[in-house]
């Protein structure tokens, strides 16, 4: 699916109009175009579904050894996305991808490039955490597949509620995450 810009300019268009300004006046007359391609940019994510994510980002290199106690861990991840229910911004969000290779590993650069198409649609950051382990699922061929991920939201920070020290925090275990403790234990000791 390509993201209709013409359709966005006419919308945003709309949209000033809606607020009570003057779409021609010097300071908004290029905005609707300057918005429908930021959208293009930020919404990038919308135009693939995991599958074509995970077979976009799937390189994988064979790894040696044993490997049953393994664990590559990605942390800190930075993206933004924007919530489906306002469209306001989720920001310092940061992203950690944990997984237990199975004879093979993809690269580091994979992992966030992952995340960051993953964000790039209109998300819940439930949504980004599944997301992300379905498609590290499918790139690495591993199960056992962990997503831990703190963020601001606008629609709390900003509007609504108002507490702009508020973060939201979610993790999403799969595999061997989600049901061995130690292990669990073991990946949220790193994040300290």
């Amino acid at each position: 699916m390509a993201i209709d810009q013409e359709a966005i300019r006419e919308h945003v268009r709309g949209i000033l109009i809606a607020l009570g300004d003057d779409p021609e006046r010097e300071g908004l007359k290029d905005t609707p175009d300057r918005v429908a391609r930021m959208y293009a940019e930020v919404f990038e994510g919308m135009n693939y579904t995991n599958d074509e994510i995970a077979r976009m980002f799937s390189k994988s290199f064979e790894v040696t050894g044993d490997g049953e106690q393994d664990m590559v861990v990605v942390k800190d991840i930075e993206v933004f996305s924007y919530c489906e229910h306002h469209l306001a911004l989720m920001y310092d969000m940061k992203v950690t991808v944990a997984y237990i290779p199975r004879g093979r590993v993809i690269g580091l650069s994979k992992i966030a490039r992952i995340a960051d198409m993953v964000a790039k649609r209109l998300q819940l950051q439930e949504r980004i955490g599944t997301d992300i382990a379905e498609i590290m699922t499918k790139a690495t061929g591993s199960l056992d597949v962990a997503v831990y991920i703190e963020g601001s939201h606008s629609c709390m920070t900003a509007r609504g509620i108002k507490k702009p020290s508020a973060k939201t925090v979610t993790t999403t275990f799969r595999g061997r995450f989600e049901t061995d403790a130690a292990l669990q234990n073991r990946l949220l000791l790193m994040l300290r």
